[in-house]
């Protein structure tokens, strides 16, 4: 029986998929194929290798720190079990993560194989998929280092490449131009690269340490300082920020052929995708008989091979082709098709220029649900709050504002100062500047309210936190 534990890779950032996927809820939290979010998918996919001579245990994420309660939350969601949640207090790329997984891995059971896979990719042809992963374990636990290679459909330049012979893996290549694509494509021999591995717990840390001994030493200084907290597992965060940054590819598996350690590939032809920018969301997309994909409201006249993604209104195209149009509330995209790689520069000027559209969207998730800044101006501003049953708002106060909160739908318990009041729908409260105050949701069904604030100063950093629940400071 070979112990076989999951590793979902969940901090990237999606900056080419903007502006649906930013910061604080990245492209891997996103639905942008089929029923379920590109993490929930890479979850699911990984539970058929149970069987037939794999035991699987229970899944390790790593994540960013600020995604916890959304990762849990998603989770619930498809009713999988609670997974161990490795706490990245900063992002520190790829092997680092899977250092600290495979550090957890070798405490919690005897060197499993690790099956490593992003957490925004899709793939539409399961039995493929596990039939190859399942062939990657039978290798990965004979000592190998395995890596799924994509057998390519077209020449490619957004992907790195693997040239193999075989099961043997002799080069990785980086990214090529438009005719060394073609060139690989018409050779054979050459797979797109699709940052999913197998491997031994005990083998990744031996290559690293071979291969790249700062990043293994430094990751280790970092687990051995860090904490547990039921599912939550945090490196020291002074330790883990002296970490160097690097990927899986760049510090071990572009260092492994000729180094003696043994690298393999298996190829995957399963309807792959890692949806890396809207072009790629297009491709697998359901279609019209023009060509034309579309999510949300939209009227198309005149207009083939273009993707319309509306979130919030009506979204209107006419006589164009080969176009990504994605709207949001408070952001809209406009891009050739073919230029959709290029998304992240637009993201590189919103980052210079410190723009909040870069890092959140108008909706906010919070761990106790959620809230929609739905209007603002001078001295006011509008939210649409929704607290999940059960769950509530930190005890604070506020500094510079007063607060007026209207019951939309369910049943509010309203802490204000010495006073507990319950309140339901269509029934109103207010909350003075400076006063202590918590918003708890005591029912059975979500809690919908109308927030009004007014004062001098709206920003989220005027909350001085005196209790809560979900451990923020």
């Amino acid at each position: 029986m070979i112990s076989v534990t999951p590793v979902i890779l969940c901090g990237g950032s999606g900056k080419r998929l903007w502006p649906l996927s930013r910061v604080g809820y990245p492209k891997q939290f996103l639905v942008l194929s089929g029923q379920h979010s590109l993490f929930q998918q890479a979850v699911t996919r990984l539970q058929p290798l149970a069987g037939d001579g794999i035991a699987l245990s229970d899944s390790l994420v790593a994540c960013n720190e600020e995604h916890r309660f959304l990762v849990l939350d998603q989770l619930r969601e498809i009713g999988a079990e609670p997974a161990t949640l490795l706490l990245e207090p900063v992002g520190r790329n790829t092997a680092p993560a899977l250092t600290l997984a495979a550090l957890n891995a070798l405490e919690r059971e005897t060197d499993p194989v690790l099956v490593v896979t992003p957490a925004d990719q899709t793939v539409t042809d399961s039995a493929a998929y596990t039939a190859a992963v399942r062939r990657a374990v039978e290798m990965a636990a004979e000592g190998a280092i395995v890596v799924l290679g994509i057998t390519p459909d077209r020449p490619e330049t957004g992907y790195g490449y693997i040239r193999a012979e075989g099961a043997a893996v002799m080069q990785f290549v980086e990214k090529p131009d438009a005719a060394t694509a073609q060139g690989y494509l018409q050779a054979g021999g050459y797979f797109w690269n699709s940052g999913m591995f197998v491997l031994r717990a005990s083998r990744w840390i031996a290559a690293l340490e071979s291969l790249r001994p700062d990043i293994a030493a430094a990751t280790r200084a970092a687990f051995a300082a860090g904490t547990r907290d039921d599912l939550f597992v945090r490196p020291g965060k002074t330790e883990f920020e002296a970490v160097p940054g690097e990927s899986v590819d760049y510090a071990v598996m572009e260092r492994c052929p000729g180094s003696g350690i043994p690298l393999r590939m298996v190829p995957l032809a399963a309807g792959w995708s890692d949806l890396g920018a809207w072009d790629a969301v297009w491709q697998v997309a359901e279609k019209d008989a023009h060509g034309n994909a579309v999510v949300g409201d939209a009227v198309l006249n005149d207009s083939r091979n273009t993707l319309i993604h509306a979130t919030s209104r009506l979204v209107g195209v006419v006589g164009l082709d080969d176009v990504v149009v994605v709207e949001t509330p408070d952001a809209v995209l406009v891009s050739k098709r073919s230029g959709s790689q290029d998304v992240r520069r637009i993201v590189g000027r919103l980052d210079t220029e410190q723009r909040p559209e870069l890092d959140r969207h108008r909706k906010v998730h919070r761990p106790w649900g959620w809230y929609d800044c739905i209007d603002s101006g001078a001295r006011f501003q509008v939210k649409r709050i929704m607290v999940k049953p059960g769950a509530s708002l930190s005890l604070q106060m506020h500094h510079h504002r007063a607060e007026h909160w209207i019951v939309v739908s369910g049943t509010a318990e309203v802490t204000c100062g010495d006073k507990v009041l319950v309140l339901t729908e269509n029934q109103s409260t207010y909350i003075p500047l400076g006063e202590k105050h918590r918003l708890y949701n005591p029912g059975k069904v979500p809690l919908e309210i109308i927030e009004v604030q007014s004062g001098s100063y709206l920003g989220e950093d005027d909350i001085v936190r005196f209790e809560d629940t979900y451990g923020r400071q």
